[in-house]
């Protein structure tokens, strides 16, 4: 039986059901994380061998000690994963520090958390990238900006989501960013893309083919919706556009993927940009090794009637699946912000929507900011409807 660590399999909520799927597979999955015992949900309990609790996952040396203790205990390790953006330097560590070499080594991380390094691979994959400029002080910064213009965007190079993320458009927001900035962080100004976001979602096996693909689309600017305490929208197309799958299929030959599930953001122009393609073009944005955040996993499940859980944990136990897709819908996320004077209420969009939702609920608060503070996740056969769905729940009074 194989041995797989899973690093805070309790967060997000929906991550027990790689556990479930990975049991099922005949997998020992044994599990490190900060919350009591008592607190997991029971279907994560269920299907987890046995569970360490460190008092804080950010210690390194609790959680080398837990790893090494379930060593001891259970034999070799297989697999350790978090599929967590936030833990991905630490599964690196932990697998190179255990000699675990079924994931990405320490020496591998550079070019997969620093927004810098992965243009060089995304260009290695025909795909262009904003043009950048690693932040030192006004005078550098005044350059750079005197070639692209503004507004321009500036962000910490190794971050995680919209964290920190601010548009520049006057000198004067210029001075005020170098003068706030955290001087521990490292900043990368980009020029400002005109665009919204798609993305290319995937399992890949061992020989770095993939076992299942689907993608989603985001309107708005996360670093808006975050800085402006917006509503957040995005959605699952119902099929996958043939330039993304073809974009999502070189970038990851280019970063050598194998045996991951993985997040690749894209741009897609909404007007022609010089140096960076014609209106509708692809422009890469970021890698994400791990799957998407949120809910997007059971979104891709009801827009394709499959089970995203399943497919990944067959990868990790047999390097192949025969989960099939049943359904081709576009399904939508809508996260409603609180405060907002809306002239639907929340009772008449579940009398209205109320067959066509999936999942309805409130957003933990670590997430909100970047999510919404109500959930909707509803399944549509067209694009009309779904606008109709987004123009019905949007409108404020």
């Amino acid at each position: 039986m194989k041995n797989f660590i899973f690093i805070s399999p309790n967060f997000p909520a929906n991550y027990w059901l790689f556990c479930r799927e990975l049991k099922a597979n005949g997998m020992n999955v044994l599990g490190i994380g900060d919350e009591p015992y008592d607190r997991l949900s029971a279907g994560l309990k269920e299907n987890l061998t046995e569970y360490y609790k460190v008092d804080n996952l950010e210690n390194y040396d609790a959680v080398y000690r837990a790893v090494a203790f379930l060593i001891f205990k259970h034999g070799p390790i297989d697999w350790l994963e978090s599929n967590n953006e936030y833990w991905l330097e630490r599964d690196a560590k932990l697998r190179t520090a255990f000699h675990i070499t079924s994931g990405f080594q320490e020496s591998d991380m550079p070019p997969i958390k620093l927004k810098s390094r992965m243009k060089e691979f995304y260009r290695r994959a025909g795909v262009p990238t904003a043009r950048y400029h690693i932040v030192e002080g006004l005078e550098d910064c005044s350059a750079f900006i005197a070639e692209v213009g503004y507004p321009v965007v500036v962000k910490p190079d190794n971050g995680v989501g919209a964290s920190d993320t601010h548009a520049l458009k006057t000198e004067e927001d210029l001075v005020q960013f170098l003068a706030k900035r955290s001087p521990k962080i490292s900043y990368i100004m980009e020029e400002f893309v005109h665009a919204e976001v798609n993305s290319y979602d995937a399992i890949y096996d061992s020989k770095g083919e993939p076992m299942f693909e689907a993608g989603n689309v985001t309107p708005m600017s996360i670093m808006d919706i975050v800085n402006d305490a917006d509503n957040s929208i995005y959605y699952i197309l119902r099929d996958l556009p043939e330039d993304t799958r073809a974009a999502g299929r070189a970038t990851a030959k280019a970063f050598g993927v194998k045996s991951r599930f993985i997040h690749f953001e894209f741009f897609r122009l909404t007007q022609d940009q010089a140096g960076l393609g014609k209106k509708g073009d692809l422009v890469g944005l970021e890698v994400n090794m791990r799957p998407s955040g949120g809910y997007t996993p059971d979104m891709i499940d009801y827009a394709h009637g499959t089970n995203v859980y399943k497919v990944w944990a067959d990868m990790i136990a047999f390097d192949k699946t025969s989960t099939p897709e049943k359904d081709h819908y576009f399904c939508a996320y809508l996260g409603r912000r609180d405060g907002k004077k809306f002239v639907n209420s929340h009772e008449d969009i579940m009398r209205k929507y109320g067959a066509r939702m999936k999942l309805v609920g409130r957003i933990p608060q670590v997430l909100a900011g970047a999510m919404g503070d109500q959930m909707y996740i509803a399944v549509f056969p067209t694009r009309e409807e779904m606008d109709q769905f987004y123009q019905d729940t949007l409108a404020c009074q």
